[in-house]
């Protein structure tokens, strides 16, 4: 069923990238919002330190690494009701009905990674960092997913947070109640001509 809602998403991209007028491509970007598009939250997982890890130990050791992130990562993401979308290199994509349990998830995943580091030799250690944002996203199956506030999530997850980071867009924590009793304090971030305002979750006693 994915490959044949992947086919099909691709042909309409195709339709689409083909057709000569702006009332047909309109046809077929309100087709493709109506088969694939939904409003989710997004929530990015990213390990850290790929590029140094991969030349100290080789890629081997690393790979083994990604491999006990993603049995880690992917029951918690179901535990707090998402699910995964992919995997991909070192990043895992997974989408949630809402904010908060976006953010339990990731914060269950930080103190999860930190309690099976105890358990393992620094050379082993997985760190991860976290970006969550909620939109208008388009879902293919469980292959892919597309939007602004994936991009949004990927670049506080990837590129902004470090190791131990949660990072929340504003429009994602407006959405969080009130009596969540979630402390955090508030960040604006300036990437690729971007300006992201923006959250960073404490979850420790000590943050």
């Amino acid at each position: 069923m994915d490959k044949k809602k992947s086919k099909q998403f691709q042909d309409l991209l195709l339709d689409f990238s083909q057709e000569t007028t702006q009332e047909d491509r309109q046809k077929i970007e309100a087709e493709l919002w109506k088969e694939y598009g939904t409003e989710k939250a997004i929530f990015v997982l990213d390990m850290s330190g790929f590029s140094m890890l991969t030349r100290m130990y080789g890629i081997i050791h690393y790979l083994s690494m990604v491999q006990r992130m993603q049995l880690i990562a992917e029951p918690i993401v179901e535990s707090y009701g998402g699910n995964v979308i992919k995997f991909e290199a070192d990043n895992c994509f997974a989408v949630f009905e809402d904010t908060l349990p976006a953010v339990r998830a990731a914060i269950a995943m930080q103190l999860a990674f930190e309690a099976s580091n105890l358990l393992t030799s620094t050379d082993f250690n997985v760190h991860i960092s976290c970006g969550i944002d909620y939109g208008k996203i388009l879902i293919i199956g469980e292959v892919d997913c597309f939007g602004d506030a994936v991009n949004r999530a990927c670049k506080l997850g990837e590129d902004v947070a470090a190791a131990g980071d949660i990072l929340v867009t504003r429009t994602a924590m407006e959405r969080v109640p009130p009596d969540a009793d979630l402390s955090h304090r508030e960040i604006s971030i300036s990437i690729s001509g971007i300006t992201i305002p923006a959250f960073a979750i404490k979850y420790r006693a000590e943050a």
